[in-house]
């Protein structure tokens, strides 16, 4: 595995559908988007669909991701993601308020953005 940020970045779009791994090898589940900071085109943020009756999408933190050919794997555990807050969509971008769960959540540093609707994530 990789965690060569070029490489991370210029991937993204063949992201969609690989298995993500904690940082134990542990599978979490298939990702289905890729949330980016809107300021600086990073990707912060995948998720995936979780449980087998009544799935719902999970956030899971891509940083420190490291790239490998048939999985993606992230710097947080299994149970991190399992207890992660659900968070309804509005769109294609999550409040400041959601970002501040999440980011709280995996005991990130969380910094507001500087935008007038308050929204730094959104959908690639």
């Amino acid at each position: 595995m990789t965690d060569d940020p070029d490489q991370a970045r210029w991937n993204v779009a063949e992201w969609h559908g690989k298995m993500l791994v904690d940082r134990n090898g542990e599978k979490i589940g298939k990702l289905q988007d890729v949330y980016v900071d809107v300021e600086t085109d990073e990707p912060q943020f995948a998720t995936i669909k979780e449980g087998f009756i009544g799935r719902h999408l999970t956030f899971v933190p891509l940083g420190g991701i490291q790239i490998g050919p048939d999985a993606l794997q992230v710097q947080v555990t299994k149970e991190q993601v399992r207890t992660a807050p659900d968070l309804a969509m509005h769109g294609e971008e999550l409040s400041q308020a959601d970002e501040s769960v999440l980011y709280h959540h995996f005991e990130l540093n969380y910094t507001p953005p500087d935008t007038e609707s308050g929204r730094r994530l959104a959908r690639r």
